[in-house]
């Protein structure tokens, strides 16, 4: 299983599932984030903490967390 998280930097990678309970998942998917989309990821802070991506056409700013419960191909 890969997640967001380990996307290297200028990767594109499609959402398989989302992983997680309730609050956190809802936030991820209101976000844009639902399986099938894909997503660009632009750039990571230089402590890793939070990754910036393009989804569905907009730049959003995810914390390590949040990404590591994002699965993805």
């Amino acid at each position: 299983m890969n997640n967001l998280r380990e996307t290297p930097v200028g990767g594109t990678a499609k959402v398989v599932k989302i992983h997680g309970e309730g609050a956190v998942k809802r936030r991820i998917m209101d976000m844009g984030i639902t399986k099938g989309v894909e997503i660009y990821v632009r750039k990571v802070a230089p402590l890793g903490d939070p990754i910036e991506v393009t989804v569905r056409g907009y730049e959003l700013s995810l914390r390590k967390a949040d990404a590591e419960n994002i699965e993805v191909e």
